[in-house]
């Protein structure tokens, strides 16, 4: 599986995770030119931004390792980016990494809830 394809599937996991948990999606890859958010999901109150970070087996640390302060800089960006061209969105919000590793035949998930903050 090349790294496209793995980072989709992780996405799509992450994505029945929130459903599950009773969010809906409300944009998936959203880019600007400060930077991207890979799954924004929403329920009545809480907007929460998803950094989801896929790894397959023989990866030398865990996704989240991954997510450095430039990176929570750039996810940041791109959320107030988000919120200021959707001003309806008047609610609290978190910063969530999702991970998915996958070996051989099975498959790992963890939730980051309040990875980091504004």
């Amino acid at each position: 599986m090349d790294a496209r394809t793995l980072g989709a599937y992780g996405e799509s996991l992450a994505a029945a995770y929130y459903r599950k948990q009773g969010f809906d999606i409300v944009a998936a890859n959203y880019r600007t030119r400060m930077g991207e958010v890979d799954l924004i999901v929403a329920s009545r109150k809480l907007l929460v931004f998803v950094e989801v970070k896929t790894r397959s087996r023989g990866a030398l640390a865990p996704g989240r390792c991954s997510v450095t302060k430039t990176k929570q800089k750039r996810i940041i960006a791109a959320a107030k980016a988000y919120l200021a061209a959707h001003p309806e969105w008047d609610c609290a919000m978190r910063f969530d990494v999702y991970e998915v590793t996958r070996q051989e035949n099975t498959v790992q998930e963890v939730c980051i809830e309040n990875a980091f903050m504004v």
